[in-house]
């Protein structure tokens, strides 16, 4: 084979180098596509749910190219290409965990402070639209935890009994200020029953001696009488009196009848109310001996024990819990309110802290109601013209009343 010239290798070699001249970028991708030969690629494939669990293992991390992914185009030969693959929407879903919106409502909602009424704080509030809100004040704070107390849903029905061995001393204006509270606050209507074998006036305390007397009078003794035909509330609302969303059975008034109820009588009745109200309170007049007091105790989940801001009714309160406690009824007595009502605005000379603190440790709590003649003149009892502190003893001692439901 003859040997090759110089200027034959020469311009061999220029011809395979490619051209010198500079070009645009387009023209040199089209040129290395014309250079490069042809290959296959697969059309993408959607990936399985399975795919999921296979990328979570570092071993099967990688998947080949021809899974969805070629190489890239300035390859020079068509090799098997590698990627991390990528997770899916549905991945991310399945991954993530999910909000629970019943037990969290709030998770996506930004918690605002409530809203402040009166004083400083509410009146910055309103002066600047909403804009400046403090929250509400240590004062307004205590005044919403007796509300949310007072509001608890109950199951099933209660009854409070208030008594007292002396009249005259608050028992029945607290029945009344209570009553209207705890229909105040509370979802479902209570109901106040007149047990007092005196002739009580619980009705006419909440109604207002006019307004009863042009009511219908029916009484706790037409109710007995008809009891076995009453069937729903409507028709025991036939014999219920209401003082707004407080209802109220009225007592007997002929002194003949009123002290002739029965302890059994008193249980049916019980038995009614329960059915259709969740909250009862029953005005029980003065002693602990007369003949619906048995039922009344058997059925009663706590009481109010009534005194008042002098010697005598200290004792008196004292002795109460002492014979519940000596009766069968010790669980009552620990468990009781006493309920100390400065009626008659005593004197200086009656040491307050002294009376408290004999009452204090032989019961549950005790509460003072403030002396205020929407209270002492014995007539109508309504919550709008009563002391701001008077409302507060009432909201203390209905607080009190459901927190012993428990």
């Amino acid at each position: 084979m003859p040997a090759a010239t110089h200027s034959e290798t020469s311009s061999q070699a220029e011809a395979n180098q490619p051209a010198t001249r500079r070009t645009s970028r387009a023209e040199a991708a089209a040129a290395a596509d014309v250079a490069k030969p042809a290959t296959h690629v697969p059309a993408p494939t959607r990936r399985p749910a399975s795919a999921t669990a296979e990328a979570a293992d570092p071993a099967t991390a990688a998947t080949p190219a021809d899974a969805g992914e070629t190489l890239p185009p300035n390859t020079g030969t068509a090799t098997t290409g590698f990627r991390r693959s990528r997770p899916t929407v549905a991945d991310a879903i399945a991954e993530s965990p999910m909000p629970d919106f019943i037990s969290s409502p709030g998770l996506f909602v930004k918690e605002q402070k409530p809203r402040p009424v009166g004083g400083f704080r509410g009146a910055l509030y309103k002066l600047t639209a909403g804009a400046w809100n403090l929250g509400p004040g240590p004062r307004q704070r205590q005044e919403d935890e007796l509300a949310r107390r007072i509001s608890r849903q109950l199951q099933g029905s209660y009854n409070t009994a208030i008594l007292s061995l002396k009249g005259g001393i608050g028992k029945t204006s607290t029945t009344v200020g209570v009553g209207l509270t705890l229909a105040e606050y509370r979802g479902d209507a209570p109901c106040a029953i007149d047990a007092n074998p005196d002739s009580g006036d619980l009705v006419e305390r909440a109604l207002g001696e006019g307004i009863y007397q042009q009511s219908s009078p029916r009484s706790i003794t037409d109710l007995l009488k008809n009891i076995d035909s009453i069937d729903s509330l409507t028709a025991l609302a036939r014999y219920m009196h209401h003082a707004g969303r407080l209802h109220l059975i009225a007592g007997e008034q002929d002194p003949e009848v009123s002290d002739s109820l029965t302890a059994e009588e008193y249980l049916r009745i019980r038995k009614l109310i329960g059915a259709y109200y969740s909250v009862a309170l029953t005005d029980c007049g003065t002693g602990v001996t007369h003949n619906a007091m048995s039922g009344i105790l058997q059925s009663a989940d706590n009481l109010v024990i009534a005194a008042g801001y002098a010697v005598s009714g200290a004792k008196r309160a004292r002795s109460t819990l002492h014979w519940l406690a000596s009766h069968g009824y010790e669980e009552l007595a620990r468990n009781a309110i006493v309920v100390i009502t400065d009626k008659d605005e005593v004197s200086s000379r009656v040491d307050k802290d002294a009376i408290e603190e004999h009452l204090s440790g032989i019961c549950r709590e005790l509460i003072a109601v403030p002396h205020d003649r929407g209270v002492a003149d014995g007539d109508l009892v309504t919550l709008d013209v009563l002391k701001p502190e008077t409302r507060r003893a009432y909201k203390e001692i209905a607080a009190a009343i459901v927190d012993g439901y428990q």
